[in-house]
């Protein structure tokens, strides 16, 4: 571009990638046209040109969230939340005041599994505050839920009803369900549920991107979307009210194979464009580890199984083929190490066929040795959520009793995969986690307590510079996303952030965000 731009920003630090700075830049229709020194951007600026001068502020691209709820957290915020308590008293205690306030079905979310022995909360003591209003409460992770017995009941869970396919129901000596769903299991109880409204969808979007925006986040990846959520992202977009960007990653089903994928493609047909990208297709593969539900290469040690993942290799192999072949790109839910491994397996075989589009691998608690040089070799992106990487409770009590301790001691393995040259990003899963990157960046650096300071770490050798742990939730996030985000770059869309402090210095925390854009237009505060 030549002439006057409609924006031009000078006065700061602008943090462009590792190693690279700039103190400048200017923007028109939405995009970065110049980025450079001030005496180049004066080059910029015209009669109707608005000049803003930051004195010295820190900018940063838009942070970009590789793996987030954002409708499904949104709509939680105005349930029953469980996520302040530390006890299992003070969980009870906000069921009972939940309770107390109307009638039908109680819906929560947000309790933590270490709070209850073996993360299994019992129906017995939801009934004690319940008041007989069947109740419904979400972990914390999203892999289980807590019911009272009227819960079950309602859902039609008794000593007789089978395990499904992918999930288990906690149970007595006697085979009676005990009152926590894990999985698959938890999907029992959905069918039953009260759905959330066409509005209550749309006031939970919205509640969510406010939070995102003023966490500095301006373009996600939806993790898992079906059509009414769909809808929800369509319907706001055409109100003008989304100003958050988003690529939706859909819904699939381990059981429909690949022949799922006409169905995937009219909803892309439906709802692709005009600012909503509908490409990304989204696979479970496994639980997780804290509930004995991830795939893993060698039996729990704690209770000598092992648990398949949800898809077949045939069936893996067949759909992620499928889904290349027809356009799609391929984001997949691995947390154990077997997971990860039919993954990449099935990938290869695309790979082997020609295919090029992109697949991503979230989670990754475990990853084999041998597998860490696949992810460079096949391109495939490696999602993190760096906030889990440090010796919390679910570490310390839930995961590391099932894994051997050389297999323990490798969780998160974000350091393996950087060097190896895999292309690393980062996300937070909310609402299962925080949804700040600044946060999630300075666990990424320390792997350990974000809040306190304390010396225990998991896995220092695995820790990542500043830089690159800013990269992954800006540039490395955005490749994933696909909008061309998280880039301060001439043609790039114009997003940035402007924090308190230079992250780099200190710790990354506490830096805060001062202003977040998104097109040059201002969405925070």
């Amino acid at each position: 571009m030549t002439g006057p731009a409609e924006l031009v920003v000078t006065g700061a630090l602008v943090w462009t990638g590792p190693g690279a700075t700039a103190e400048a830049f200017a923007v028109s229709d939405g995009v970065f046209v110049y980025v450079g020194d001030t005496a180049g951007a004066a080059a910029f600026v015209g009669p109707d040109t608005q000049q803003v001068s930051l004195s010295g502020g820190v900018v940063v691209p838009g942070f970009v969230d590789a793996h987030v709820h954002p409708l499904e957290g949104g709509v939680e915020l105005a349930e029953c939340t469980l996520s302040d308590a530390e006890t299992a008293e003070d969980a009870l205690a906000a069921v009972a005041r939940c309770a107390a306030d109307g009638d039908g079905w109680l819906l929560g979310n947000g309790w933590e599994l270490t709070l209850f022995p073996g993360g299994a909360p019992t129906a017995s003591a939801l009934d004690a505050v319940t008041e007989g209003r069947p109740t419904f409460l979400l972990a914390a992770d999203g892999h289980s839920a807590w019911l009272d017995h009227e819960g079950l009941a309602r859902a039609g869970i008794k000593a007789s009803t089978p395990d499904p396919v992918g999930g288990r129901i906690e149970r007595d000596a006697d085979g009676a369900p005990t009152g926590t769903l894990r999985e698959a299991a938890v999907d029992l109880a959905y069918e039953v549920l009260p759905s959330p409204s066409a509005q209550a969808r749309a006031e939970g979007l919205l509640a969510a991107q406010s939070l995102l925006h003023a966490a500095g986040v301006t373009s996600v990846l939806e993790a898992n979307a079906a059509v009414p959520a769909l809808r929800t992202y369509r319907r706001l977009q055409r109100r003008g009210e989304l100003t958050l960007r988003v690529s939706v990653a859909l819904e699939t089903d381990a059981a429909e194979g690949p022949a799922q994928v006409r169905r995937l493609v009219r909803w892309r047909r439906r709802f692709d464009g005009d600012g909503l990208r509908v490409t990304t297709a989204k696979l479970f593969v496994d639980g997780v580890l804290e509930s004995r539900t991830a795939a893993m290469l060698t039996p729990y040690v704690d209770t000598g199984t092992t648990v398949p993942p949800d898809w077949t290799p045939a069936a893996l192999t067949q759909t992620v083929s499928a889904l290349l072949r027809a356009g799609f790109e391929v984001h997949a839910h691995t947390i154990g190490d077997r997971a990860v491994r039919e993954v990449l397996d099935a990938v290869a075989a695309a790979r082997a066929e020609g295919s090029t589009g992109r697949v991503a691998l979230a989670h990754l608690e475990v990853v084999d040795p041998a597998d860490v040089p696949r992810f460079a070799a096949l391109d495939v992106d490696a999602v993190f959520q760096p906030l889990w990487a440090w010796p919390d409770e679910y570490v310390r009590d839930l995961t590391w009793p099932g894994l051997a301790p050389e297999v323990g001691a490798r969780l998160y393995p974000i350091g393996d995969l950087a060097r190896a040259g895999a292309p690393l990003a980062f996300g937070s899963d909310w609402s299962v986690s925080s949804l700040v990157p600044l946060e999630g960046v300075e666990v990424a650096v320390r792997r350990s307590d974000p809040d306190d300071g304390s010396p225990d770490v998991l896995g220092v050798d695995q820790a990542l510079s500043v830089e690159e742990a800013l990269a992954a939730y800006t540039a490395g996030a955005g490749r994933v996303v696909g909008l061309g985000t998280g880039r301060i770059a001439v043609g790039a869309p114009a997003d940035w952030v402007v924090l308190s402090a230079d992250p780099r210095v200190g710790d990354p925390s506490a830096a805060q965000v001062v202003e977040t854009r998104v097109a040059g237009q201002r969405v925070f505060p």
